[in-house]
C-alpha cells in the first residue's frame, strides 16, 4: 500500500480537514480515526490504515 503524507489544516469538532501534500487534495477524516495528540498545522502519514502523527 502507498503511504501519504496529510497537512493537517482545521480540527472542526468530530471531524479533521486535511491536505495530501503531493496532490493538494482535500480530505476530511473523523477524528476517532486519528491520533489524539494531533494539533493544526501539524503532519499525518498514513500508511497500512493506519495515521501517525509526525508533528
Amino acid at each position: 500500500m502507498e503511504s501519504r503524507m496529510y497537512k493537517i489544516v482545521m480540527i472542526n469538532g468530530d471531524y479533521c480537514d486535511m491536505v495530501e501534500m503531493n496532490t493538494g487534495e482535500p480530505i476530511t477524516i473523523a477524528m476517532a480515526l486519528l491520533p489524539e495528540e494531533i494539533e493544526e498545522g501539524g503532519t499525518v502519514l498514513y500508511e497500512n490504515f493506519i495515521y501517525t502523527y509526525i508533528g
